[in-house]
């Protein structure tokens, strides 16, 4: 009897087979990757989703910044105190028989503080960056070279400032970094001299401190400083209105900064509209070894030269200028 109970003990007290603790290892194996696979993919997804906002967020603030400042080129309203019987069509802010009027009639006795030689372009663009985009004392200086197709677009604009489109700073409007403006001081006006604030900003792409950023130069400042970060790229083109003397809001064609029509501030007065591209970037590196990296750019080309495993897309506007004067 003591025989039979103590086999019965061993028979139930027996631990599992070999056979039976692989199958129980495999098993458990199999769910843990298939859990660890879950949450890498899950991972990995939330990663480029959270880059993809990010790079929805940069974006949408360089187009803004572009668009805003665009789309104001060329402001110049006409305001109270103008004297009687004034040919020009705006403030004298703008060389006069580029804004309508005439050079002989009326011409006022115009002090720009600091110097400012002549205003005769509200915008201008730059198939590259400008020569001298951040010493030129005025869009008339501006010099471009030419740098390739490849090369990213700079674009300069200026407008009249004022309290309504610009942020104040000690009682004055400010250019894009938020210093205060160039003045210019007209001495023709009813009342004696009137004074108007000119804001002349350039905006270009630099990678000079490791990140690639739009960067902004302002009139008032020495130095151009960068307004976002992760933009890469940054491209043009110009919506003309049709040739001829009469005013007209068709738009003939889009062009880019480098054709041979631009050849002075006339031509460039003829801008309607801008089509704007940027290029943005994942601030770091997404992508696992593998996966694509192929975006297409600003010129609607597949690149496929990346290799740094960061996404990469390209955001478009069109901005209508308010303020043509051609």
């Amino acid at each position: 009897m003591n025989s039979f109970r103590s086999s019965r003990h061993l028979q139930f007290s027996r631990g599992f087979s070999l056979i039976e603790l692989m199958v129980s290892l495999t098993i458990g194996l199999i769910i843990a990757i298939a859990a660890m696979s879950a949450y890498l993919g899950a991972s990995g997804s939330s990663k480029v989703a959270d880059a993809q906002a990010r790079m929805n967020e940069d974006a949408q603030t360089a187009l803004k910044i572009l668009a805003q400042n665009i789309r104001l080129a060329g402001t110049n309203p006409d305001q109270s105190g103008r004297a009687v019987g004034s040919a020009f069509l705006r403030n004298p802010v703008y060389v006069y028989t580029y804004v309508g009027g005439s050079s002989t009639l009326n011409t006022p006795a115009t002090s720009y503080a600091p110097a400012y030689a002549t205003v005769s372009y509200s915008i201008r663009g730059c198939n590259g960056t400008f020569d001298n985009i951040t010493s030129s004392t005025s869009l008339d200086l501006l010099t471009c070279t030419t740098t390739g197709t490849t090369a990213t677009h700079s674009i300069a604009v200026n407008y009249e400032a004022d309290q309504y489109n610009t942020v104040q700073s000690g009682g004055a409007p400010t250019d894009c970094l938020g210093k205060n403006t160039l003045t210019s001081t007209v001495a023709t006006f009813t009342g004696g001299p009137a004074t108007f604030y000119l804001a002349d900003n350039r905006f270009y792409i630099d990678s000079s401190s490791g990140i690639p950023s739009l960067y902004c130069k302002g009139i008032a400042t020495a130095s151009a400083e960068p307004l976002v970060e992760n933009v890469e790229d940054m491209k043009f083109q110009y919506g003309l209105a049709t040739s001829g003397a009469a005013p007209t809001a068709t738009v003939a064609g889009y062009l880019q900064a480098n054709d041979a029509t631009f050849t002075g501030a006339a031509d460039w007065g003829r801008v309607l509209t801008v089509r704007i591209c940027i290029v943005v970037r994942s601030e770091k590196p997404i992508l696992s070894q593998g996966q694509s990296q192929a975006y297409y750019d600003c010129t609607d080309n597949l690149n496929t030269s990346q290799t740094d495993l960061r996404l990469r897309h390209a955001y478009y506007s069109t901005v209508v200028l308010r303020n043509r004067r051609y």
